[in-house]
């Protein structure tokens, strides 16, 4: 049988050599078609299977949001308590008087830090958009190893550790004051640990992944599992592929701190299983694991115009994007999908998008990182083509 329009519009992509591989998921009322296109590895690699586990990288923030929501909906968290209680290296914060001022310069912070500025990423400290180790607290966030730019899950420490060192730092800004990309969901999993009682990955495990099915999604890879792990690529000064992590790499052993923020391998079936749970409302199979109410949160844009005006991020992308409670909101008109959609992508080559109003969710990963906060052509491409399908 002739591939479709799906395959046509992103097999380009591999017969150049501008990726090793490829899988496209768009589903619609829960039918998926999957295209999976390439090979593991640039050149070498054997052919790419639907099974195959890729970094999601930033695609875990709405995972972990989910796991927050769920200790929410069983009563051992409220979105509008203080962190305090259960985080208390973060208590009495005091805040730069200037973004790019010394660190010793600081005001009191003008109240805690809420449940819900971590999940909006509000709580005023994060990933600046600026050049790496511009400002005295982007260097001293690279200093005290807490893991903020590109996933390398083999440096941070452990959760306890990372919470004192980033205790030890003022925010960047007042709590509730803008929206700062990232760190928020780091601190949401060193949270989820303490109000569950367990490991983070050990409650994401029970309450999340497992109901779901998502067996193979994780922080490591098993080692009878990892010939299904492509290899990671970033762009080289040419334009061409580089390796960053092989499959015996950064992913292949368990990290000392599970990060909540990029930290997950994931395959295109069980990020599907995630997606369809939130367009269902929170059910699976029967089996309810978010309530209608907390998936409507999460799903809705939870910014004031006052926090997009303030926040310091890619010029334009809160004209077409609100954030909700862990994942990006579609507000205006964005190629991605319509108005009212919602999802997120990760920057080790990975993109989610779900239309509620029209039943659709489309899954794209790739092993290529993004050269630029902008998305790549076969996002657009892939974009194009699953929205040309109806």
């Amino acid at each position: 049988m002739r591939p479709g329009p799906l395959h046509d519009a992103l097999a380009g992509f591999v017969r150049s050599g501008e990726l090793p591989g490829l899988i496209a998921t768009v589903a619609r009322q829960g039918v998926a078609e999957v295209e999976v296109i390439g090979a593991t590895a640039a050149g070498v690699g054997p052919p790419l299977r639907r099974d195959a586990l890729f970094r999601i990288s930033s695609m875990t923030k709405p995972i972990t949001a989910a796991a927050a929501i769920a200790l929410v909906d069983d009563g051992k968290l409220t979105l509008d308590e203080p962190v305090d209680r259960l985080l208390p290296e973060l208590a009495h914060r005091r805040v730069l008087r200037r973004v790019d001022g010394p660190l010793d310069d600081t005001v009191p912070a003008h109240r805690p830090i809420a449940v819900r500025d971590l999940l909006t990423f509000t709580l005023g400290i994060g990933t600046l958009y600026a050049p790496p180790g511009a400002t005295p607290i982007q260097r001293a966030i690279d200093e005290l190893a807490l893991g903020q730019g590109p996933p390398q899950p083999q440096t941070p420490p452990a959760p306890d550790e990372w919470l004192r060192r980033l205790g030890t730092l003022p925010l960047m800004r007042q709590p509730g004051a803008c929206w700062i990309y990232n760190t928020g969901s780091d601190v949401l999993g060193v949270l989820i640990a303490r109000a569950a009682g367990r490991p983070f990955e050990s409650f994401l495990r029970e309450r999340l992944l497992d109901p779901l099915g998502m067996h193979d999604t994780g922080f490591s890879v098993p080692p009878a599992q990892r010939d299904r792990l492509v290899t990671g690529y970033q762009s080289d000064p040419g334009g061409g592929l580089r390796p960053f992590d092989p499959p015996d790499g950064q992913w292949s052993r368990p990290p000392a701190f599970p990060a909540g923020a990029a930290g997950l391998v994931s395959t295109a079936d069980d990020f599907l299983a995630f997606a369809e749970m939130l367009r269902s409302g929170g059910s699976h199979r029967g089996t309810r694991v978010l309530s209608a109410a907390s998936v409507a949160a999460m799903t809705r844009d939870q910014l004031t115009p006052a926090q997009k005006a303030a926040s310091q991020w890619v010029p334009g992308f809160f004209d077409r994007f609100g954030w909700g409670l862990g994942m990006a909101v579609v507000t205006g008109d964005d190629e991605s999908a319509a108005p009212g959609s919602y999802g997120w992508d990760g920057g080790l080559g990975t993109a989610w998008r779900t239309d509620p109003r029209a039943g659709t969710v489309t899954i794209l990963l790739t092993q290529r990182a993004w050269a630029a906060p902008e998305p790549p052509p076969v996002c657009r491409a892939f974009w194009r083509a699953a929205r040309a399908a109806g």
